[in-house]
């Protein structure tokens, strides 16, 4: 895992990355590799990736970041990009791989309401989605809004979004 992680940071080469990130991906499944990943920084080199304009590469980067986000201490960690990630649905075309990606992170990371308010200005954008998507949009986007719902303090902001 530490090799991967490395790899991450000294490749520019979007097929060695994406590669990489599948990997570690697939590794999350193991709540033990979860623990290691985060204690070896993989956490914010894996955040890192979310910057990068390779929309295959960015996909994969959230696809980890869901995987790892079953873990309550790397929730924490990976919180720090809920607001980068909100963009990334809101500005990746409608219906794609890396939108859908990033609401199954934002899915996983509103369970519990310790960070709706990271995404409140998003509101508008899910509202959006829920009417413009297709059927798996809608309802990956329907997971996000019922989370969101659930928390008293967010009744105020979901009634007064602009749609």
């Amino acid at each position: 895992l530490q090799k991967l992680i490395h790899l991450l940071q000294a490749t520019d080469d979007p097929l060695i990355q994406e590669q990489a990130l599948i990997t570690l991906s697939n590794s999350a499944a193991f709540s033990v590799n979860q623990d290691i990943i985060r204690n070896i920084n993989g956490l914010s080199v894996i955040g890192g990736m979310l910057s990068n304009c390779i929309p295959k590469v960015k996909e994969k980067a959230l696809n980890a970041l869901n995987n790892l986000s079953m873990n309550i201490k790397n929730q924490e960690e990976i919180q720090v990009f809920i607001t980068q990630v909100c963009r990334t649905v809101e500005s990746a075309p409608l219906n794609s791989d890396v939108q859908l990606a990033g609401l199954r992170l934002l899915t996983n990371m509103s369970v519990t309401s310790d960070y709706h308010q990271k995404m409140i200005n998003s509101i508008p954008c899910f509202l959006h989605l829920l009417s413009e998507g297709t059927e798996r949009t809608q309802i990956q986007v329907l997971k996000v809004l019922v989370n969101l719902s659930a928390n008293p303090a967010m009744t105020r902001h979901l009634l007064r979004a602009q749609v």
